[in-house]
């Protein structure tokens, strides 16, 4: 499912793996994947090796019936990698069904108001679905939204025609002070946003309601309680939450690593040691690279009168600008007649803006760079550049960087 819905990542770099099934990374690691009850195509990663077994739930509701997965029970966990997005005893949940019922209730109270529903990219379908069956309404939605829900294999209850139903999704960006007083000027209208974070209220026609596809509190007490991990690792960052299940941890110790370094990790140790020596060389190339101006603003060539032979290397390549196919009768090094009344670019005002114009358009050859390139390369675009061989810039820059020791 997760495949089918990232069209933005080329499929060659797409493995699908099936849910509930386990499969062998390498000769090291078994990975399986479990249904995290978040939102569509979201899964936990248990991992089994040498390293011990790692549950990974990232973000998830839990629910009972998880304990029935064949995976996880009996299981002995050493780490437990967990979603403590609500962990907080004092911000308690309700459960996603006991709060679709809240949703519905405000419905209830404006019968002659259109709806507005916020949601995020993903995640909430659930919620549309219900309101749509309950309230037998069609819901509108965007045209990427609507491929999106066939993709899921939701049931047909969405639309991309306008006032075909009285329930509209939009993204939770578009619940704003401004665009309630814009939609009730054509219609009353409320808005509904289901989250469980803390939201600030800036229209009184918009409703939070907490619905949240994130464990509560004491679901996560739950579930902790009954998996007893060896430890308990949040993943939201600023988030302490290990003291509140201590208590429920396994007093049995965690499984010792193998000390045998695997073959994969060899190999990566030797490509990094490899890298590192051939760092000097590269630091001199990217020093290159990120000292040639990007998006250069040229300033008047009145400024730069008597600083026109530091353009020398500029000038020289662009005098053979016109060798190329690229050259047209607009160019003015060719067609002198076209800048009528302006100076020659040999005089005593050289136009550099348009001379680096011209020279950034030019396939440059090897021969047409000047013998002391070197020390202008600084000056010269990028493009022209990268059209010379590698070898050839890596001497210049090489020869370059000597100089400036020597000196």
């Amino acid at each position: 499912l997760t495949a089918r819905l990232s069209p933005q990542v080329p499929t060659c770099w797409i493995r699908p793996l099936e849910v509930g099934q386990s499969h062998v990374l390498g000769k090291e690691v078994t990975v399986t994947l479990l249904d995290s009850n978040h939102c569509p195509g979201s899964v936990m990663f248990l991992f089994e090796g040498a390293f011990g077994t790692i549950l990974y739930t990232g973000d998830f509701r839990y629910t009972s019936t998880m304990q029935g997965e064949p995976a996880l029970r009996g299981r002995h966990i050493d780490r437990l990698y967990l979603d403590n997005t609500h962990c907080h005893p004092h911000r308690p949940l309700p459960s996603r069904q006991h709060a679709t019922r809240q949703a519905a209730h405000v419905i209830r109270m404006h019968p002659r108001h259109q709806v507005v529903i916020g949601v995020y990219s993903l995640g909430k379908e659930a919620l549309l679905v219900d309101l749509a069956m309950e309230f037998s309404t069609w819901v509108v939605v965007s045209p990427w939204r609507l491929e999106q829900m066939r993709l899921l294999e939701l049931p047909d209850v969405f639309t991309t025609e306008e006032g075909a139903g009285w329930i509209r999704a939009v993204d939770i960006t578009e619940i704003r002070w401004d665009t309630l007083v814009s939609w009730n000027t054509l219609h009353p209208t409320i808005a509904i946003l289901p989250t469980g974070r803390p939201v600030k209220v800036t229209h009184p026609n918009i409703y939070p309601v907490l619905y949240s596809d994130h464990s509560s509190f004491s679901e996560l007490c739950e579930f902790v309680k009954w998996l007893k991990p060896c430890s308990v690792i949040p993943i939201v960052r600023g988030g302490i939450c290990q003291a509140y299940f201590q208590k429920y941890l396994s007093s049995a110790p965690p499984a010792l690593p193998d000390l045998k370094i695997p073959k994969p990790v060899q190999e990566s140790v030797q490509q990094q040691s490899k890298r590192k020596a051939q760092e000097p060389r590269r630091l001199l190339k990217r020093a290159a690279r990120h000292s040639v101006p990007r998006g250069v603003v040229y300033e008047s060539p009145e400024k730069h009168t008597e600083k026109s032979e530091e353009f020398m290397g500029v000038k020289v390549l662009q005098q053979n600008c016109c060798e190329s196919a690229f050259c047209s009768e607009g160019c003015t090094c060719c067609h002198p007649g076209k800048e009528k009344g302006k100076e020659e670019l040999s005089g005593e005002q050289p136009g550099v803006a348009r001379a680096a114009s011209a020279v950034s358009q030019a396939p440059v050859s090897d021969e047409h760079f000047p013998t002391g390139f070197a020390g202008q390369y600084l000056l010269t675009p990028l493009n022209i550049l990268k059209q010379n061989s590698s070898q050839k810039f890596d001497k210049l820059v090489e020869d370059f960087f000597r100089r400036g020791e020597a000196s």
